[in-house]
């Protein structure tokens, strides 16, 4: 078990490293990510399963306690998720008309804008000094808004160069996340204090999963990269930074704690790009999954360069004294 232990504390540290080495090595040799999609499990895509997989090891370090957020602080988690369906979405758009993004593109760059918050943020909300229980809280509420907002979302934004199915994307949403998340935290539940002795299992599993789902995303993807490559970085990195800092400001205009601007800013700023992948299978144009893929990887570089702007700016005392209890107790149980 120290093994296990000691690999996953190195998966965690890691995580953006190896992420960029996975694609790297997904670029050069493509051939052993595209046979890897090709898998099946019990009529789903790998993609989708790993997708499951990593929603349910969130939903099992979900308590009860998580959830009292949103009732004790309604109003924190619901400026965030405000901010997260709107900036991203209708940023995801515009840049897409500014950048006269190919029809395929665009659809990819707003799906991934219309998709919630990334799991990652939670941690590199934590690494910022931000508020975790606020991102924790943002994360809850905007995957379980996704099934309607993203359907609805990319119905509106995307419909007009392409043909959006919306009850089949509500329902591949419900099957691949809200499923998997409530059976996780059942299991959590039933099962209490036993599952805390898999938490660094869990971990693991879940980097790993991020990790393959990132070389299926940029195998299939690579010779399209080739050609469209820097187009799909620009827009996908100027659309990240771009929830980054338009969800700090919108906090700040809010007149929010530095802290809570920190967990908004990263929160809207990181989205579920496996999620989008997924999701773009939906449609006949390969180049749909495109920014969704380039996302996979530019996202965890992203996080963790602000986290640690973030974490080198100090935080007022009083709200250091409060906030650090709680990002204490954060860090342990994740």
């Amino acid at each position: 078990m120290k093994f296990v232990n000691r690999l996953s504390d190195f998966l965690g540290k890691y995580m953006a490293w190896i992420v960029l080495a996975v694609a790297a090595f997904s670029l050069i040799q493509p051939s052993f990510f595209t046979a890897v999609a090709q898998i099946k499990v019990a009529g789903q895509s790998l993609t989708n399963v790993l997708l499951g997989v990593i929603m349910f090891g969130m939903g099992m370090t979900l308590e009860l306690n998580d959830f009292k957020i949103v009732f004790s602080r309604p109003k924190d988690v619901l400026i965030g998720c405000l901010a997260q369906f709107t900036i991203m979405p209708l940023g995801a758009f515009l840049l897409a008309k500014g950048l006269n993004l190919d029809s395929g593109l665009a659809v990819g760059l707003v799906l991934l804008g219309t998709c919630p918050g990334g799991t990652a943020s939670n941690v590199m909300t934590y690494l910022a000094k931000g508020d975790v229980p606020l991102s924790v809280g943002m994360t809850m509420v905007s995957t379980l808004l996704a099934p309607l907002l993203t359907p609805l979302l990319t119905y509106v934004l995307a419909g007009q160069w392409v043909e959006v199915n919306m009850l089949t994307m509500l329902l591949s949403i419900v099957q691949v996340v809200l499923v998997p998340i409530a059976a996780g935290v059942l299991m959590h539940r039933l099962a209490g204090d036993a599952v805390k002795q898999f938490d660094k299992v869990l971990v693991m599993v879940s980097v790993l999963s991020i990790v393959t789902i990132v070389g299926m995303c940029v195998a299939p993807n690579a010779q399209r990269l080739m050609t469209s490559g820097l187009m799909v970085i620009a827009a996908v990195c100027l659309h990240n930074w771009l929830g980054f800092g338009v969800g700090w400001l919108f906090a700040r205009l809010l007149g929010l704690e530095t802290a809570k601007k920190r967990a908004i800013s990263i929160e809207v700023g990181l989205q579920n790009s496996g999620l989008a992948v997924g999701l773009a299978g939906q449609f006949a144009n390969p180049l749909c999954a495109l920014p969704a893929a380039v996302a996979t990887v530019a996202h965890q570089i992203s996080g963790s360069v602000l986290a640690n702007i973030y974490a080198s700016m100090p935080l007022e005392k009083q709200e250091s004294r409060k906030a650090m209890p709680e990002l204490e107790a954060e860090a342990a149980k994740a």
